[in-house]
């Protein structure tokens, strides 16, 4: 029974078969991967850049990227907070979904979208420590309407950053300075350890 599988596996209608199943398996996968990398349907289409060119901070709305593992998203109050105070408010159709949210005293149910894995710790607090600017990791938002990710967020992409940042500072160290090359190779080793991320 086996030979007579392998055998017509090996025939030409058996490639053929094998053919179509590996495409068909190529075909789910990269459908699967495109399906995870769109932007999630939003309860508002939030504008970060008429946010951003108005000179709104990225922490006012997302402040938890200073403290904790998530970033936060914009509860209806602060929200409110400003609009409130705009007279286009009442008036704009696209602001017109605020409106109801607030007047049916509903909380605003934002999806999030740049989402890391249950098995991966993520947390924003080191990355602004270490001096990296919100468009770091998100892209320049006073370009973007509706936000998406502008790069696939994986680890092959985290452990780039990571590498580059610390080949950098090694490269910026014209002295050779070896107490200052000692730290940024530990450093380097603690970036690029599985255990920084997964645990």
């Amino acid at each position: 029974m086996i030979k007579k599988s392998f055998e017509w596996l090996m025939s030409p209608m058996g490639r053929i078969a094998m053919l179509i199943a590996a495409l068909s398996f190529f075909s789910l996968a990269a459908y699967g991967i495109y399906t995870t990398q769109q932007p999630p349907e939003q309860p508002i289409a939030f504008r970060h850049d008429i946010h951003v060119n108005l000179g709104v901070q990225c922490l006012y709305c997302h402040p938890g990227a200073l403290r904790g593992t998530s970033p936060g998203l914009p509860t209806q109050n602060k929200c409110w907070g400003c609009h409130q105070q705009i007279a286009k408010t009442q008036t704009s159709e696209r602001l017109a979904v605020l409106v109801s949210y607030v007047e049916n005293n509903k909380p605003i149910k934002w999806v999030p979208v740049a989402q890391v894995p249950d098995f991966v710790h993520f947390t924003h607090r080191p990355h602004v420590a270490a001096g990296l600017n919100c468009e770091n990791c998100h892209g320049d938002l006073s370009k973007a309407e509706i936000y998406e990710n502008p790069q696939v967020l994986n680890m092959g992409w985290c452990l780039n950053c990571h590498k580059s940042r610390t080949e950098d500072n090694l490269q910026n160290n014209p002295n050779h300075d070896t107490a200052i090359s000692a730290a940024l190779e530990e450093k380097r080793i603690k970036l690029t350890d599985c255990g920084t991320c997964h645990y």
